[in-house]
């Protein structure tokens, strides 16, 4: 039976989209801090994680269906009876951008209907039902949410899709309504704006984009990690409704 009085001794972070790119970087981030990291991800816990973790550290869940992110959010519920029913952080980080052919631009014009609603319910929805679902494991660790956005929600780009652009576009403001809610809770809610980060993901013709980007390379993992970090820690105890360009300059 789980106690009554919070457990602070571990801090206790829940990550969407963790197999691989930001998701494993910040994994190792948390880790190395000591926290309890549980992430979520379409695939099973692998056996040859090198993560320090389990798999009852690991939640297989299908984002893009409304009724398995439901029974996530109860099954994670349960995980934190463990920890005092308390959570720390929640970071979603989970996206999904449709491709065309050869890996090219799905512009608006292409993009099927089915497709919208996907990206959606996996870049968006599936953000507010987690943080709604866990608003009181979260109000209990007077905790902090971090909405992973992109620096295609603020500009046409030349490789993400219309259906993606749109959806982190509407992230950035539902992190602004999420603050304003989840603020009198004791929740902090921010966003971090990646732009061109090295991955194994990258698209042909990446290296054009560097060129114009005022510090001249790719941005890492780990910097990302390192920027989700301290909007979870005390170090930005007061930073609310903020998201984070995390661009190399190429915003401006």
């Amino acid at each position: 039976m789980a106690s009554d009085r919070p457990n602070t001794d571990r801090r206790v972070m829940l990550l969407t989209g963790a197999s691989r790119g930001i998701g494993h970087a910040t994994v190792k981030r948390f880790q190395a801090a000591g926290w309890r990291v549980i992430t979520c991800s379409r695939h099973a816990f692998p056996e040859n994680c090198p993560w320090q973790m389990g798999p009852e550290d690991h939640l297989q869940v299908d984002l893009a269906s409304a009724d398995d992110t439901l029974r996530a959010i109860a099954e994670t519920k349960q995980r934190l009876e463990s920890e005092g029913s308390v959570l720390h952080a929640l970071v979603n980080n989970a996206g999904i951008s449709p491709k065309g052919p050869n890996r090219s631009r799905l512009a608006g014009l292409e993009t099927e209907h089915a497709d919208w609603l996907k990206v959606f319910q996996v870049n968006f929805f599936a953000t507010i039902m987690l943080a709604r679902g866990l608003r009181d494991e979260l109000a209990r660790g007077r905790g902090s949410i971090v909405n992973v956005t992109s620096i295609a929600g603020s500009k046409v780009h030349p490789f993400a899709g219309a259906a993606y652009a749109t959806s982190k576009a509407a992230l950035a403001a539902l992190t602004r309504e999420m603050a304003y809610d989840f603020g009198p809770l004791g929740v902090r809610v921010n966003a971090i704006s990646p732009g061109e980060i090295d991955t194994s993901i990258l698209s042909p013709g990446t290296e054009k984009i560097v060129e114009t980007i005022p510090l001249k390379r790719l941005g890492t993992t780990d910097e990302v990690a390192k920027a989700i970090y301290f909007l979870c820690t005390d170090a930005s105890s007061y930073v609310n409704g903020a998201e984070l360009h995390i661009n190399g300059g190429q915003h401006v």
